[in-house]
């Protein structure tokens, strides 16, 4: 059986049409790229992070950063006393190797939430703890200081997940409480370079089964409902903020309560579309996803339950939903480890003496970044295959991405190639 496969409309203004500007940021954003966390390539042994720096370089995409925890110490520990040297060392890293460096502006320093002055305590209820209103200000000009010292970046994401921003009497999002944070930052960041691209409120997308009472009608699909609370969130930031230059948010293609995957680990990719498209219409502004999961996890907050083919065929699938609904910015949340298993990972631990060295997920965000970026003009492919519904591909004028979503090998016929394909494949084909 034949079809015609549309990738969707990207973010519908087409792609630079030199082959210089090919996986380089536009004006619509930096692209698809990854968030440092606690373990990372500026640290480990020397091997091990030569080779990741040089597997960096190789894959030269935006990297992105948080200015407190997440492999970064607290950057001002007293009212006025500085310490850069962890932010220091990533950003030197991100020049390095990457394309645009990016800034999440989370966490707060002790003393602004509560804590005493001089001690940072690294607990995660501490560590997710928002400042408290009579220091709104001074997150603002610590947001500006971290401008000032690194001039070179130019995008800033404020605040993470309205960590410390729920109101448990509403049982909602303290969404005004983040919106005048939000304002005071933006302007601040504003005030030290009108260059500077701001964005939030990066609230979780969550969402319910179908049917479930406390899902928001705007947003739902096959894989559920929009959680109302988010999208009040959403709505009120957006009309009541100061500016922004994109709307940020995370989520997962699982629900929220019971981590169900509708109506399979494939098909509730389509909820990034969905989102994404109705992020669009709502804000009018270029969408940002600053975390995205396909893999429930454990008790331990781990997700190493799948195989690592099964892992990234669906990640190649959530990025073509992504990509789909139009999303201009995305970033892999790389959970890397000491030990040897790094499920998930980019790269190999830099820990150990073998370090740095590629994983599969890095091979297909690499690839995905530099044939897809920002402004990409998607386009139609035809694909004959014997189980159509288990292929889902993504074009456009020079590279296609297949994805076999079956756990058996499958042959395909798509544009105008034959070929067989493992379970749970994932090949590249040029145009």
């Amino acid at each position: 059986m034949a079809t015609t496969c549309s990738g969707g409309p990207g973010t519908g203004e087409g792609r630079p049409g030199s082959e210089s500007a090919r996986g380089k940021a536009g004006a619509r954003g930096p692209g698809w790229g990854f968030t440092h966390t606690q373990y990372s390539a500026d640290q480990g042994t020397e091997r091990g992070r030569k080779a990741a720096s040089a597997l960096l370089s190789r894959h030269p995409m935006p990297q992105n950063q948080h200015i407190m925890g997440w492999g970064a110490g607290n950057p001002e520990p007293s009212p006025g006393r500085y310490d850069f040297a962890d932010l220091d060392r990533r950003i030197a890293l991100m020049r390095k190797t990457g394309t645009a460096p990016v800034l999440t502006l989370c966490c707060a320093p002790d003393w602004m939430k509560g804590g005493e002055p001089g001690r940072t305590d690294w607990s995660q209820e501490s560590l997710e703890t928002a400042p408290t209103p009579e220091h709104y200000e001074d997150f603002a000009a610590l947001a500006g200081k971290i401008a000032r010292r690194y001039p070179q970046v130019r995008h800033f994401i404020v605040w993470n997940e309205f960590k410390g921003f729920y109101d448990d009497g509403k049982k909602r999002w303290n969404y005004e409480g983040y919106t005048r944070l939000y304002n005071l930052v933006y302007r601040e960041l504003k005030k030290q370079n009108p260059d500077n691209q701001v964005g939030g409120p990066y609230v979780v997308a969550d969402s319910d089964a179908p049917g479930e009472a406390d899902g928001s009608a705007a947003v739902s699909g096959p894989w559920g409902t929009l959680d109302q609370r988010s999208a009040d969130a959403i709505t009120y930031w957006d009309k009541h903020r100061a500016g922004a230059d994109f709307v940020v948010v995370d989520g997962s293609s699982y629900t929220r309560e019971g981590d169900r995957l509708i109506p399979d680990a494939f098909g509730a990719t389509r909820k990034f579309r969905d989102v994404t498209r109705w992020l669009r219409r709502t804000t009018g502004l270029p969408v940002w996803w600053a975390e995205w999961y396909v893999e429930p996890a454990d008790g331990r907050d781990d997700r190493a339950g799948w195989s690592e083919g099964r892992r990234t065929a669906v990640q190649a699938t959530a990025m073509i939903r992504l990509a789909e609904g139009g999303t201009a910015t995305a970033f892999y949340w790389n959970p890397e480890t000491t030990g040897k298993r790094c499920p998930g990972c980019l790269w190999h631990p830099t820990e150990l003496d073998d370090g740095g060295r590629e994983l599969p997920m890095m091979k297909l965000l690499g690839r995905f970044a530099r044939e897809f970026p920002p402004g990409t003009a998607f386009r139609s492919v035809d694909i004959a295959a014997d189980d159509r519904p288990g292929v889902q591909v993504l074009a456009d004028d020079d590279a296609v991405l297949v994805v076999n979503t079956l756990d058996r090998p499958i042959k395909a016929k798509v544009d105008g190639r034959s070929f067989g394909m493992g379970g749970y494949g994932v090949r590249w084909l040029t145009r």
